[in-house]
């Protein structure tokens, strides 16, 4: 029998811990900017939520409550400027990398099959279709892609890693390349929340989709929004005929968000209150780290969104992360998502204010 894991690439991030160990033996302990995982507490309405839902003996369902689906269709609308968004049109999932991860061999892709991401990208697009057996490109346009073959285009805006936003003429442009030649579009917009220096647009919003959700559907999670990474919180929303596919499929797997968690998501949802908050100390995380990069010699590129700074010394991606490592500053390399990136960092902002602090000390001795 041939082992699944044998279609994959080697886990990056085991490469990673050498330099962890060696910013880990700095004086002042190690700064771990290298993995964007909140850090900070879960809002307390939330916590309250979940508590209350915890006597859940039976199990949840697939599609999730009708209170949640309520919070998913009133949130869609209210936030990312879709309108006529019914039942129908979301479907909650177990967190979105979950989701990448499986999705193509959920849509039944396999060899043939075609699955197109950015050129600098999430790993788990790549993953996802190596676990389908299907073909798997990067592109920079996706309008320049041969589209004979290609079932399904990932869009992420903004970029993980690099931050970049793609503005609402070059999405609807892409939406309209991949409706003209059949292609299911998949926008990952888990960090639509945290723009800086842009605006981020949904996939979703009239001025993209003209108000047809056809071939198209967006990704959220409440992961970094809400810090609930821990809760594997997150959501699809867009064509009905895709999700009510995704739907069956999954009830037949069993992919069920717990029954606390959709309580948790309805509470998360309808407060925008500690979002506010929350984006509050990652501006102010990102404007210090930002300003000592800066000060110690990097350039920072494109960054104007999502929880990180993409940012170069115009090196090796892994002679930066030495250095940072000797200072105790654990930074991801660049060519993690490509590469593209093998001259970039990845820095994110997801450490405590102390912990930022520290960083910036050592980045500014």
């Amino acid at each position: 029998m041939s082992a699944v894991s044998d279609r994959l690439p080697t886990f990056p991030w085991d490469k990673l811990e050498p330099y962890k160990a060696t910013a880990a033996a700095h004086p002042g302990g190690i700064v771990d900017l290298s993995v964007g995982t909140p850090v900070d507490p879960v809002p307390e309405l939330i916590q309250k939520a979940l508590v209350a839902a915890a006597d859940s003996p039976g199990y949840p369902t697939v599609w999730g409550t009708p209170e949640l689906r309520d919070a998913l269709t009133g949130w869609v609308e209210r936030r990312l400027g879709a309108r006529d968004v019914t039942h129908r049109n979301v479907l909650p999932i177990v967190g979105s990398k979950e989701l990448v991860a499986w999705l193509p061999t959920q849509l039944g892709l396999g060899p043939g099959d075609t699955v197109a991401y950015p050129r600098l990208a999430y790993p788990t697009y790549e993953v996802g279709a190596r676990l389908a057996r299907a073909d798997h490109v990067a592109y920079d346009d996706p309008t320049a892609l041969d589209p004979t073959d290609l079932k399904l285009l990932w869009l992420n805006s903004p970029s993980n890693p690099t931050g970049k936003v793609l503005s609402a003429a070059e999405l609807a442009r892409t939406v309209a390349w991949a409706r003209e030649h059949g292609v299911l579009v998949f926008s990952d917009e888990c960090y639509l929340e945290l723009g800086w220096e842009a605006d981020p647009v949904s996939v979703l919003h009239p001025d993209v989709c003209g108000g047809s959700y056809e071939g198209i559907v967006a990704v959220h999670s409440l992961s970094k929004r809400s810090n609930l990474a821990g809760y594997r919180a997150a959501f699809l929303a867009g064509d009905p005929a895709v999700l009510g596919e995704l739907l069956q499929i999954r009830k037949h797997g069993g992919m069920m968000t717990s029954a606390p968690t959709q309580a948790a998501v309805v509470a998360a949802l309808g407060d925008d209150t500690h979002v506010r908050e929350q984006r509050e100390r990652y501006a102010a995380r990102r404007t210090a780290l930002r300003d000592a990069l800066v000060r110690h010699g990097f350039r920072i590129e494109h960054s104007e969104a999502s929880l990180y700074l993409w940012a170069t010394r115009d090196e090796s991606c892994w002679a930066t992360v030495a250095h940072l490592a000797g200072l105790g500053i654990l930074v991801a390399p660049g060519d993690f998502y490509g590469t593209a990136g093998e001259s970039f960092v990845r820095v994110a902002l997801t450490a405590s204010d102390e912990r930022v602090a520290e960083a910036v000390a050592r980045l500014t001795a």
